[in-house]
C-alpha cells in the first residue's frame, strides 16, 4: 500500500512541475509575441521613414 502513496506522490509532483512549466512557457511566449509586435511597429516606422527619402539620380549624358 505504501507504493501507491509513493507513485501518487511522484504523479502529483510531476503534475505540479508540468503546470509550472506550462505557466513559465506561457509567459515566455507572451514576451516573444510582445517583442514581435514591437518589431512590426519598428518595421512600419522604418518603412515610413524610407518613403520620405527621395534620391536624386544623376542625369544621363546623351551621346
Amino acid at each position: 500500500m505504501v507504493w501507491v502513496l509513493v507513485f501518487g506522490g511522484i504523479a502529483l509532483g510531476g503534475l505540479i512541475m508540468l503546470v509550472s512549466y506550462a505557466v513559465w512557457l506561457w509567459h515566455k511566449a507572451s514576451d516573444l509575441f510582445s517583442e514581435l509586435e514591437m518589431l512590426g511597429t519598428r518595421a512600419e516606422e522604418l518603412a515610413h521613414l524610407l518613403e520620405q527619402i527621395r534620391p536624386e539620380l544623376p542625369e544621363r549624358a546623351e551621346s
